[in-house]
C-alpha cells in the first residue's frame, strides 16, 4: 500500500535534480531549506509554511542520521531518517524531501553540495544565522540565487522538547 506523501521523497540527489529542473522549465520558482527536524514543532511548521508563501515549490534537504550525529550529538536523532521524512513530506508546505549529509566526522555538514547540485532559486535559512555564516549562501549567490533569512519563531527547540521530556 502506498501512502500519498511517499512520493515526496526522493532516493537520490539525480532524482530531486530532475523534480526541479522540471518545475524550473515550468517557470516555477523552486525554494530549498534544510535541517534535522528531528522532533516537528509549532516553530518547524510555521517555518515552512512561512517559506512556501515565498516559492511555488519547496524542497526540503534532510540531514541524515549519521550526520546529525557527527554535528548535533552522539544522542541524536531522537526518529530516524524514514520517520523524520514521512513527518516532513506529509506536511502540505513540503514538495520534496532528499536526504543528505556528512558520512563521517570531518566530513563537510553543511547543504553546499547538495544546493550546488540541485540549483533551486532561493535558499531559506533560520534567523539564527547570517549570510556571512553559511557557506551554502556563498554556493547559491555564484549561480544566482536569492538567499532569505527567515524569522525564527521563539520558544520553540527540539532541544528544548528534550530537555523537558528528560525533566
Amino acid at each position: 500500500m502506498s501512502i500519498s506523501y511517499e512520493k515526496k521523497i526522493v532516493g537520490s540527489w539525480d532524482e530531486a535534480k530532475t523534480k526541479v529542473q522540471d518545475w524550473q522549465s515550468q517557470g516555477l520558482k523552486v525554494g530549498f531549506t534544510n535541517g534535522a527536524f528531528d522532533i516537528v514543532h509549532a516553530g518547524h511548521v510555521g517555518y515552512l509554511d512561512m517559506a512556501k508563501q515565498k516559492c511555488d515549490r519547496l524542497v526540503l534537504g534532510l540531514n541524515t542520521d549519521e550526520s546529525i550525529k557527527i554535528y548535533k550529538s552522539k544522542d541524536r536523532p531522537i526518529n530516524d531518517n524514514a520517520s523524520r521524512a514521512a513527518v516532513i513530506a506529509a506536511l502540505e508546505s513540503v514538495d520534496l524531501v532528499v536526504f543528505f549529509g556528512a558520512e563521517k566526522e570531518g566530513d563537510d555538514t553543511t547543504p553546499s553540495a547538495i544546493i550546488d547540485a540541485l540549483r533551486p532559486n532561493i535558499i531559506f535559512k533560520g534567523g539564527d544565522y547570517t549570510i556571512d555564516q553559511m557557506p551554502e549562501a556563498k554556493v547559491a549567490l555564484s549561480y544566482g540565487a536569492e538567499v532569505d533569512i527567515m524569522a525564527l519563531f521563539e520558544g520553540f527547540s527540539t532541544t528544548n522538547i528534550i530537555k523537558k521530556i528528560n525533566g
